[in-house]
């Protein structure tokens, strides 16, 4: 599962962010998951007590925002929403489609003391 290796990056980041800043607790912690990222939020919150114990995380709170799926028709430049499987446009038909939204996962912002 790479959810493991995930969890372990987000708190490489507030290590280096609690060097850089100097906190001493976090209390939450915000992450970005697109619909499409590969990301299973479950696993991240089942990884993250374990992960965190003993570190400056143990005990805050992973929320977790989904990003939805948003596409662009390179055709007629419809943008939003593509019905689950299938690849075309839902305006026009096409096939010429790019993905704008959605394969993201980052972490948005810690709520720290």
């Amino acid at each position: 599962m790479h959810e493991l290796a995930l969890t372990e990056g987000i708190l490489q980041i507030v290590r280096e962010q609690s060097e850089k800043n100097g906190f001493t607790r976090v209390l939450e912690i915000c992450l970005r998951v697109g619909e499409y990222s590969g990301v299973i939020p479950e696993c991240l919150q089942e990884f993250f007590p374990i992960v965190s114990k003993g570190t400056k995380a143990e005990g805050a709170a992973l929320v977790i925002q989904p990003v939805p799926a948003s596409f662009r028709c390179l055709t007629c430049g419809y943008e939003g929403a593509i019905p689950p499987r299938t690849a075309c446009c839902p305006q026009c038909g096409s096939t010429a489609i790019r993905m704008t939204a959605g394969r993201e996962f980052y972490v948005e912002n810690l709520k720290v003391e």
